[in-house]
């Protein structure tokens, strides 16, 4: 045979591999919404970078007939490639072939790109489509999922790891994406769930939808499962890139920057931003994108414990981690799901070097049985430690109310923040004036006193305690700034932290309560 053969059949070979499991499986896969595994790799890398490994893997299985039956790839399309120019190393699966299962081959393939990111500081990428793992491979298939976990777990923290849900998840193939830093699903394609709704109904006589049991909205709000969720393959392809755009490529690079951009207002209107009157909402969400370079914020699990706001912005085109009370949901108080949410954001940014911001304006911890019972003390010591165990520079602007527990939670002083600034607005306090009032002045104030008597009491309480001008004494707030000076006062200490090196205790690791 000729060389030109040779090469004849090699090009047949490598274009009968973007057919996947054929024609008819291809066109159903597109009927339902979604894209082919090189569909997606194509949209999601910089045109012409993909690098292809093993795409001619083939499974090994002898039983049940599988032997008759043997596809190149084996139902994952594995490689590397760029996003922005910057290297990244990814695996899709193929449901056209064989339901996207996990074999032993298949597996092997994830395994050796993780590897390849890990040993060249690159992200992973999972672009998962799969109905679980291979039956007729039995233990063989669950001992590739397991040796995906523990890469997984050994490339947390060293390189970001995301996931995206584009068809079914389910069983063991859940906890491969719960170990990733992000999960992105689909508005209508994507299902996450450990047993399904068959089993459910079986087991527990309990009568759910898959959309209900494990859907976007389910884990997008209710789970807090999934960070994103997009319209369909193509928005979530794009959300990764965008995503990209504000982490670095692993634990040792800088965050990558981008030339600097105003804010649409320069932050000149923020004066009046603040409401006069102390238990009347506003929109933290708005002022963080006020001060955010081209007023852009990429906030992560917007739909999930919404008291809390996380994500990221730039600042004078660096990369900054926002985590912010929300007063236009339960008056931004910490419950146990916003302080899992914001636990989890604030270690990924200290594990990826990128500065953290707090806005402060919480009242405390959400009251009542059902959190103690569930709980809080134990979930809000998280955001805690989490907060205490950062080393990368940190800076609080405290914009209102600060009280109680919640005041030492949301990145104070003493738990090692580098620059507190505080509004002329903000209230420091153990609690708030009329509770206050009701502890310090019990016995003059007796059931039968005016009302103007405890009105006059609360606002000399006000007046004199709930004010920022105490901790500034102390030194526990750095600097008393207008509204208006928040850009620039932030953008310039960011700068100065720049160079800020800080070291723990020598340990193996903490044991944060889970």
């Amino acid at each position: 045979m000729t060389l030109e053969k040779r090469i004849e059949d090699l090009e047949a070979l490598r274009e009968s591999r973007l057919e996947g499991g054929g024609a008819e499986r291809v066109e159903r896969q597109h009927a339902e919404g979604k894209l082919t595994a090189h569909e997606r790799i194509t949209l999601l890398l910089d045109p012409g970078s993909f690098l292809e490994l093993d795409p001619f893997v083939v499974h090994r299985c002898r039983d049940f007939g599988m032997e008759r039956t043997s596809i190149p790839g084996d139902g994952v399309v594995c490689g590397a490639g760029t996003i922005d120019g910057r290297p990244a190393y990814v695996f899709a699966q193929d449901f056209t072939v064989f339901g996207g299962s996990l074999s032993e081959s298949n597996a092997d393939k994830i395994c050796k790109v993780m590897d390849l990111a890990v040993q060249n500081g690159a992200p992973i990428i999972g672009l998962n489509d799969s109905g679980g793992a291979r039956i007729q491979e039995g233990v063989v298939s669950l001992a590739g999922y397991s040796k995906v976990f523990l890469r997984n777990t050994r490339a947390s923290g060293v390189v970001p790891q995301i996931s995206a849900i584009l068809g079914p998840c389910a069983g063991g193939a859940v906890y491969s994406p719960a170990i990733t830093d992000f999960v992105f699903m689909t508005e209508k394609t994507s299902y996450l769930f450990v047993t399904g709704p068959d089993v459910i109904r079986t087991v527990t006589h309990e009568e759910v939808t898959k959309e209900e049991l494990g859907g976007s909205r389910t884990h997008s709000s209710v789970s807090g499962v999934a960070h994103f969720v997009r319209a369909d393959d193509a928005a979530v392809l794009q959300g990764i890139r965008d995503l990209l755009s504000y982490i670095p490529g692993n634990n040792l690079d800088e965050p990558p920057r981008r030339a600097s951009r105003d804010a649409p207002s320069g932050g000149a209107d923020l004066n009046a931003f603040i409401p006069e009157e102390p238990n009347r909402p506003y929109d933290m969400g708005e002022l963080v994108r006020r001060i955010a370079d081209g007023g852009e914020f990429f906030e992560v699990q917007e739909a999930y414990a919404r008291n809390i706001l996380v994500g990221f912005i730039r600042l004078g085109g660096r990369s900054v981690g926002v985590v912010a009370n929300q007063p236009m949901h339960l008056a931004g108080v910490l419950d146990i799901d916003a302080s899992v949410k914001g636990a989890r954001f604030v270690r990924f940014c200290d594990a990826f070097g990128i500065p953290l911001l707090v806005f402060e304006d919480v009242p405390g911890f959400l009251p009542g049985t059902r959190q103690e019972y569930g709980g809080i003390i134990r979930h809000g010591a998280k955001l805690l430690y989490a907060f205490a165990e950062a080393t990368v520079p940190k800076i609080s602007v405290i914009t209102r109310k600060a009280y109680g527990g919640a005041y030492c939670v949301m990145l104070s002083k003493d738990i090692g923040t580098d620059f507190n600034f505080a509004y002329p607005t903000a209230e420091i306090a153990v609690m708030g004036p009329e509770g206050a009032v009701n502890i310090l002045y019990r016995r003059e104030l007796a059931a039968d006193a005016p009302a103007s008597a405890r009105s006059a009491k609360v606002a000399e309480y006000t007046a004199n305690f709930a004010t920022p001008y105490i901790a500034a004494r102390r030194g526990y707030v750095d600097d008393i700034i207008e509204p208006t000076e928040t850009r620039s006062r932030l953008v310039a200490a960011f700068q100065l932290l720049e160079g800020k090196r800080a070291a723990m205790p020598k340990k193996k690791h903490g044991n944060i309560p889970l």
